[in-house]
């Protein structure tokens, strides 16, 4: 009788075992880390396609915001969460930065590319009572004053939009240094410290400021962008406004963790592409300003080698870069 027992029990283990290692990905939730405050537009962004993967899944998609540190602690806790597809994370344009600036270790190469969901301009904006009227007063005015008069927010310093708007000072023959940044963990943030006065510019998408704008209190004096963007019509290109051909802005990715298995990154990448694709994200990315581009997995891998590269001679020419 004992024997049996034994016998049954061993069977039942092994029947288990074989129902383990057969379950097949995903059998619970995923979470997606965003490295900005909730609000922002990485955090809009985030949410929506998190819905749409969750459709393709079959499984809730938690966004989880990790702030601090100018983005590194979201982006940190991305590249190190346990490699079994549980843990993604939308990295953001910062990510080709950190190393340069000497603010983590790591480089774009030290996450795994799952594709690439949205390339923003990056627009200027001011407050609604701002003396400037339009992009040249501010850039004389910029040029006038002595260095430190005026500040931004809404990033961390080396960040995405920071090294857009610098780089526009730098080719109107303005030292970038001249503007303060002071620091915040997204764009929400800094608008805040706009309307408190304690700030004269945000760098930031024109669809991270729509609702300030909506509100009137805040104006944009142009967007770094080719062409003016369908969703904010009375917004004028560099070009338009100053003469000046100058895009910038930042970029947003869907990352996992080094080491997932060839099979569940699969899953992974196809469920971005489908979630990318689908009705509901492009009618959100479209509705609310969003520049829609999207790269798979391995040209989205190339694209971050590339920006790595770019944002260290950019960091160096302004005097940001920190390590070689």
């Amino acid at each position: 009788m004992k024997t049996k027992l034994v016998l049954a029990i061993t069977v039942a283990a092994a029947t288990l075992s074989a129902g383990v290692a057969l379950a097949e990905y995903p059998e619970r939730p995923i979470t997606m880390i965003v490295p900005w405050s909730a609000g922002g537009g990485t955090d809009a962004v985030a949410r929506a396609l998190a819905a749409e993967i969750e459709k393709e899944l079959g499984t809730p998609v938690n966004v989880v915001n990790r702030t601090g540190g100018g983005g590194v602690i979201g982006h940190t806790e991305m590249l190190n969460a346990n490699p079994d597809g549980y843990t993604i994370g939308l990295a953001t344009a910062e990510l080709s930065t950190y190393y340069w600036s000497g603010t983590a270790p790591f480089t774009t190469g030290d996450v795994a590319p799952l594709g690439l969901v949205n390339l923003d301009a990056s627009a200027f904006n001011v407050s609604a009572s701002s003396e400037w009227a339009d992009l040249r007063a501010a850039l004389d005015a910029i040029a006038a004053a002595p260095a430190g008069t005026y500040k931004l927010s809404g990033m961390a310093p080396g960040a995405g939009y920071h090294l857009a708007f610098s780089g526009l000072l730098n080719a109107e023959g303005i030292d970038p240094l001249k503007v303060v940044v002071v620091p915040s963990q997204g764009a929400a943030p800094g608008f805040q410290e706009l309307a408190a006065g304690g700030v004269q510019i945000v760098p930031s998408s024109l669809p991270e400021a729509k609702s300030m704008i909506d509100a009137g209190q805040v104006k944009s004096l142009a967007v770094l962008a080719g062409a003016r963007l369908e969703a904010f019509p009375d917004v004028p290109t560099v070009q338009e406004a100053i003469g000046r051909d100058w895009v910038g802005g930042t970029w947003r990715g869907m990352v996992a963790p080094k080491g997932v298995p060839e099979d569940i990154s699969a899953k992974l990448e196809a469920a971005v592409d489908i979630a990318w694709h689908s009705e509901g994200f492009q009618t959100f990315m479209k509705e609310r300003g969003f520049g829609l581009e999207y790269l798979n997995a391995a040209d989205f891998g190339t694209f971050m080698a590339e920006q790595q590269a770019q944002n260290g001679e950019v960091m160096k020419l302004l005097g940001l870069r920190t390590r070689d």
